[in-house]
């Protein structure tokens, strides 16, 4: 019988911008004496028929490439088929990825969110009674349940004009319709960030929606500010959504509200602020590697 080769964390991705998250991570699994198998466009094949023939095996999987290389699904069919360990579970991602479903579940578990209205698909009901979209206010957010990186939303819409036009870019999905959110000023910075969860881990950030950069959210300023809600809405989207590694936006409006205006992001970009001037900042990336280290590290030694 053919011996089995065992990493702790097989992880997929082919962005080549991932590069220096992988590397991170990996240096993080190294020094927890974890091993770590990196599955990538070249031996993906490979990877797949010695995972199938038995003489590979992952206890914990991290796909960051099957959502944008169709060559990884085969990959992550039969890691679902063998069951390890996964972060980010596709079945998990593939619901958290649908913005009207989130806006649901984040009302009921008690998640503020902006005013919304949730259209039907135009190819499923193209004419659907004109709405009232008073209680929304002018301007509004038109944006398509699926999808990231902003394509397909329409920031500061006006009429129900502006609204048909937007459905028709993806008539196959559902849109939603959300108020306009304009955070509170805190000494002169919008109370606008971007928090990141890995595994048990909450790293907060000031996030600026206009030039999407990130800064640092120092300790002092977080305690300074009052803004631990920030750190205990995360965790609660993170049990919602049974996700290991995300990202969303909150915004402080100026009635003292928290508001998730942003529900979920994944898979998130994990440049490095470093090499791009709208990545993680550098501090951030290395401490969000740790994390996830230390949840593979805790789920091998659970088993």
């Amino acid at each position: 019988m053919a011996d089995v080769a065992v990493y702790d964390l097989g992880i997929a991705w082919e962005w080549p911008h991932d590069a220096d998250f992988v590397v991170l991570l990996e240096t993080a699994c190294h020094a927890r004496g974890l091993t770590v198998c990196q599955v990538t466009p070249a031996n993906c094949e490979g990877v797949l028929a010695a995972l199938t023939g038995g003489t590979l095996a992952f206890r914990v999987f991290f796909d960051r490439a099957s959502d944008s290389d169709a060559a990884f699904v085969p990959l992550v069919a039969q890691m679902r088929a063998l069951n390890p360990d996964r972060i980010n579970d596709f079945i998990h991602s593939r619901r958290a990825w649908d913005k009207a479903t989130m806006h649901l579940e984040f009302i009921q578990a008690g998640i503020d969110v902006p005013h919304t209205l949730i259209l039907p698909p135009f190819d499923v009901y193209p004419q659907p009674y004109v709405p009232d979209l008073v209680p929304l206010g002018v301007p509004f957010n038109i944006k398509p349940a699926h999808g990231g990186g902003g394509v397909g939303v329409i920031i500061k819409a006006h009429t129900w004009e502006e609204v048909q036009a937007a459905r028709q870019q993806f008539p196959h999905d559902k849109y939603l319709l959300t108020a306009w959110v304009d955070p509170v000023e805190l000494e002169g910075r919008r109370a606008w960030f971007r928090v990141i969860s890995a595994g048990p881990a909450v790293f907060p950030c000031w996030f600026d929606d206009r030039t999407h950069r990130y800064a640092v959210l120092e300790p002092s300023d977080e305690e300074r500010f009052g803004l631990a809600p920030l750190r205990a809405i995360a965790a609660r989207i993170a049990q919602v959504t049974r996700m290991d590694l995300f990202s969303t936006e909150i915004a402080l409006t100026p009635q003292g509200r928290f508001v998730a205006v942003d529900y979920v992001n994944d898979p998130v970009d994990l440049r490095p602020q470093s090499r791009a001037a709208e990545g993680v900042p550098d501090v951030i990336l290395h401490r969000v590697a740790e994390a996830l280290a230390d949840h593979v590290k805790a789920v091998v030694n659970s088993r």
